[in-house]
């Protein structure tokens, strides 16, 4: 099987702004354009494989038709369901602030599963900021009375952030993405998320939207961050260009890499590769390859190369 283009789905959430189709190009009417989902297999928006044999199709039909082991590889069988969803993120203003529940609650309560992930900042305008944690450790009832009297905003750790930046938020991590910062995001393939303040504003419809204090509540880990905001990895000279690690873990593992001119890269028989164009131009066998590209490298492709130059992200499991 070939190395696939997907097509990414768009979201047009309130928060949102206008740079995913200004800066990357993405053929999309909605206005805003909070989110791309450049590789999910969820059932609030799927990719599209985009040319070639499989034209048209879901990412998720072509996995069920030829097995998960054969098209995302052994690892993935670890899993019940396709183990990530990757976006990016244009918060023109502040999101909600918000929580994920882990596994268990998750599969209990929403049947589906919890949700942690990884936010890299890829842009942040002067004076942008991220919510993340607690400033000291509190207990749920100290939440609970911050979150009804309206003073939560002053027992959350806010940050600074500026590109460059990596955020770990594991599952019950108090957070919110700030206005002025754009991100890519590696997480769980989940949507699950509790909302517990949001500015006091209303949705489409004109009425505020829901909040979702108790549940919030049972699942947030009420302290400050295990994580500081920066790549588990320093980035080293290799072959080609540059590589740093931003994040390893049991869900996924997340590279970048900054080529300037070739560099070789492998899938075997334990996982996929997704890779993200973050910047840049070039060619993926030979293949064109731009800024907001999308393609997903089987498990058991074996070597391919990506020449150019572009700043690039891999994540596989």
């Amino acid at each position: 099987m070939d190395i696939l283009k997907l097509k990414p789905v768009f979201k047009d959430y309130i928060w949102g702004g206008t740079r995913l189709r200004d800066d990357y190009g993405y053929d999309c009417d909605l206005d805003p354009v909070a989110e791309g989902w450049l590789l999910s297999c969820h059932k609030d928006g799927k990719s599209v494989i985009d040319g070639g044999e499989f034209d048209g199709r879901t990412l998720e039909s072509v996995i069920e038709k030829y097995g998960k082991e054969k098209i995302t590889g052994k690892k993935s069988l670890d899993f019940p369901y396709f183990p990530v969803l990757i976006k990016l993120i244009d918060a023109k203003d502040d999101l909600s602030i918000q929580v994920h529940p882990d596994n268990e609650y998750a599969e209990r309560v929403e049947h589906e599963f919890g949700k942690t992930e990884i936010w890299y900042v890829l842009d942040a305008a002067e004076g942008s900021t991220l919510v993340y944690g607690f400033k000291k450790k509190i207990s749920s009832e100290e939440f609970k009375r911050a979150i009804e009297s309206n003073t939560l905003t002053e027992v959350l750790n806010v940050v600074k952030v500026k590109k460059g930046d990596l955020f770990f938020i594991e599952a019950g991590t108090v957070h919110a993405i700030g206005k002025g910062a754009l991100i890519a995001e590696i997480q769980q393939n989940s949507n699950s998320t509790y909302r517990v303040y949001d500015y006091g504003r209303v949705g489409k419809d004109g009425k505020p939207r829901e909040l979702h204090i108790k549940k919030a509540v049972d699942v947030s880990k009420t302290e400050p961050p295990k994580y500081e905001p920066k790549p588990f990895g320093e980035e080293t000279e290799t072959d080609g260009g540059k590589a740093q690690l931003l994040t390893k873990c049991d869900l996924f593992t997340v590279w970048r890499y900054e080529i300037n001119s070739k560099m070789i890269f492998e899938t075997n028989e334990k996982t996929f590769n997704h890779i993200l164009v973050l910047e840049g131009c070039g060619k993926i066998n030979g293949r064109n390859l731009k800024k907001g590209d999308s393609y997903f490298v089987p498990a058991n492709f074996g070597k391919y190369e990506i020449s150019g130059n572009a700043e690039i992200l891999i994540t596989n499991i």
